[in-house]
């Protein structure tokens, strides 16, 4: 990994869960969710295309309780919007440009 995306990815879990956030939780802690969309099976997506999630709205630690991109993707987008969509805010609250 270059320094340039190791300093990336340490901005972006440094925002606390994006999901968190928009229900009014602030600092929660993140780990890193590589986007997939438009990805390739079995390829890797790219440290430039990834969100801040908190264990249970990325692992879907806490069951159906609380939607997780991976445990109950449908209604993590219902709820939060796409990840697309997540990574444009995420974008927006570091200052750089919009994804695709």
């Amino acid at each position: 990994m270059k320094a340039v995306e190791r300093m990336r990815l340490g901005k972006v879990a440094g925002l606390g869960c994006i999901a968190c956030r928009l229900l009014g939780f602030s600092d929660t802690p993140a780990e890193i969710h590589h986007i997939r969309h438009g990805v390739g099976m079995g390829q890797r997506s790219s440290h430039f295309r990834a969100i801040p999630l908190c264990h249970a709205h990325h692992r879907g630690t806490q069951g159906i309780k609380i939607p997780s991109v991976h445990g109950t993707p449908d209604l993590f987008r219902k709820t939060f919007g796409t990840e697309l969509e997540l990574l444009n805010r995420v974008n927006e609250l570091l200052g750089e440009s919009r994804a695709a």
